[in-house]
């Protein structure tokens, strides 16, 4: 039986050679990957997730996110800190009232592609 496991081993490896060397080749080192699979634990949170499409749609604070999502300020608050921290939002100071977006484009593109992936 182990001859055999080992010999359907060695048929994978031959059949499939080029397309593993390819894996092999281009795969992003570990810390990228760690990094990636962090950036979607973030959206990993219906509330996050809420937050993130309500700054799609328009620039807000904490308030108007907190009143529109039914939420507690300091709920809202503590969602955005991870937001920030992950780059998904950032911040414009007016006076004493702090409005934030999207970070940039590409955070736009994310949440579009899964509304997109999800409605199919």
């Amino acid at each position: 039986m182990a001859d055999l496991e080992q010999k359907n081993e060695q048929d994978f490896l031959a059949t499939h050679e080029d397309g593993v060397r390819q894996v092999l080749n281009d795969q992003p080192a570990d810390e990228y990957l760690y990094d990636l699979a962090e950036l979607f634990k973030v959206f990993g949170d219906t509330t996050r997730i809420r937050i993130l499409y309500a700054l799609f749609v328009s620039e807000l604070c904490v308030s108007d996110i907190a009143q529109l999502l039914n939420l507690s300020q300091p709920a809202v608050s503590h969602q955005l800190k991870i937001l920030k921290d992950a780059k998904l939002v950032k911040f414009r100071r007016d006076g004493k009232i702090i409005f934030y977006s999207l970070d940039d484009d590409h955070v736009r593109t994310i949440i579009s592609m899964g509304m997109e992936h999800v409605e199919e």
